[in-house]
């Protein structure tokens, strides 16, 4: 990219030029569908307005049908969804007026953890950050987001959390869940697109865990950036945010802190697209100690923000390809990388360059082609159920039901 852009030429994943619309909004978005362009309103298309009359007599059948039979309409709208309530997870919620923020005053100190057989299991250690629903799917899980202080990074911004069903079952509730940091492109700021139910990442987790071809991740969703105006490889720039330690440190901290998860690395992966894949690559190359996994789609290579300029030696120490041969030359530990590329995008050249020169050794490569595939999170969601999902899968580790 040229370095007179503020940041990288990668769109939401559908909605191009147009305007982001908010992850809490439910239903399909208002940018154009993965199929082509959205349908024009029925104003548009005759090009008169609606009559009085007929509006009025649209709001009547629409309220009769509320307290009529309407109960499923009723269901389907935002007022009626609890978006906005506290959700608690199955853990104490905070008390009213505490902080939101990880490590802020008044929060609710973490329960003894339970006993486990498996020496890996983390019991969730507190404090309990408060969280408001932002979306509910047609299953009953929730969406809920938070506001996060990071303490080591000292950014503040929001998350998004999604657990699936398995989390509150009983029979799971001594065990840990594997971790999928799911990042956005384009701003990544001051929302997560993975957060918005209509893309259906959350979705496809959950009809993978019923088909037996994923595990049920927990998904955690944080902002990539601190602002809209640049772009931070989610790396520690000097004299920038610290985007780098907020997601490798802070935002892993916050979620060992609100669930149960597992001490080492076989319980945690990332995936994202575009901007967001980078930065996921990146983060499992750095910190091979701590993640173990990646699901790249669509993504970058190297690093490319223009507020490198003048540190050469610290975007060195962010890039991709130079963390890959040092990871070789010291010979591990083993990482999984699934490169994500749609046969109707660009980027599938650099991704293949990336695997000749680096996948080798303790550094394990694979390219997944999705057919008829754009660079949109649409069509990335479609590969993960295509097969993706159940690599990672393969790759980390599962909760354990108790038995008897």
């Amino acid at each position: 990219m040229h370095q007179d852009q503020p940041y990288r030429p990668d769109d939401h994943p559908a909605y191009g030029n147009q305007a982001y619309v908010p992850p809490h909004i439910p239903g399909p978005p208002a940018g154009p569908s993965p199929d082509g362009p959205p349908r024009r309103s029925r104003r548009a298309r005759s090009g008169r307005p609606r009559s009085r009359r007929v509006l009025w007599t649209s709001a009547a059948l629409a309220f009769v049908l509320l307290l009529g039979g309407g109960g499923f309409a009723a269901w389907k709208l935002e007022w009626f969804s609890g978006n906005g309530s506290s959700v608690s997870f199955g853990r104490p919620s905070p008390p009213a007026g505490a902080g939101t923020a990880q490590g802020n005053p008044g929060q609710t100190p973490a329960s003894p953890p339970a006993p486990t057989g498996d020496p890996d299991v983390r019991q969730a250690t507190g404090p309990v950050s408060a969280f408001k629903q932002t979306a509910k799917l047609d299953d009953g899980t929730i969406i809920a987001k938070t506001r996060l202080k990071g303490a080591k990074s000292g950014f503040e911004g929001d998350v998004w959390v999604w657990t699936p069903k398995e989390y509150g079952d009983p029979k799971y509730a001594k065990s840990g869940f594997p971790v999928l940091i799911a990042l956005p492109g384009g701003n990544g700021y001051p929302d997560n697109y993975w957060a918005d139910r209509s893309l259906g990442l959350q979705k496809a987790i959950a009809e993978g865990v019923k088909a037996g071809t994923s595990l049920p991740f927990i998904v955690i969703m944080p902002v990539l950036n601190p602002d809209a105006k640049h772009y931070y490889d989610g790396s520690d720039i000097p004299g920038r945010a610290k985007m780098g330690t907020w997601i490798a440190e802070d935002v892993p901290d916050f979620t060992r802190a609100n669930f149960r998860t597992y001490k080492s690395r076989d319980g945690w992966a990332f995936m994202g697209s575009s901007s967001g894949a980078f930065v996921g690559m990146k983060q499992v190359l750095q910190h091979p100690d701590r993640f173990k996994a990646v699901i790249a789609s669509g993504g970058e290579i190297r690093p490319d923000s223009p507020l490198w300029k003048g540190h050469q030696a610290e975007m060195d120490a962010n890039d991709p390809e130079k963390l890959a041969q040092k990871l070789i030359d010291t010979g591990g530990p083993e990482v999984y990388i699934n490169f994500q590329v749609g046969t109707r995008e660009t980027g599938k050249e650099s991704m293949a360059q990336f695997k000749q020169k680096y996948g080798k050794g303790p550094v394990k490569v694979t390219i997944r082609d999705i057919q008829n595939g754009e660079h949109n999170g649409w069509h990335y969601v479609r590969g993960m159920k295509e097969g993706s999902l159940e690599w990672v899968s393969k790759v980390l580790k599962g909760p354990k039901a108790e038995t008897g």
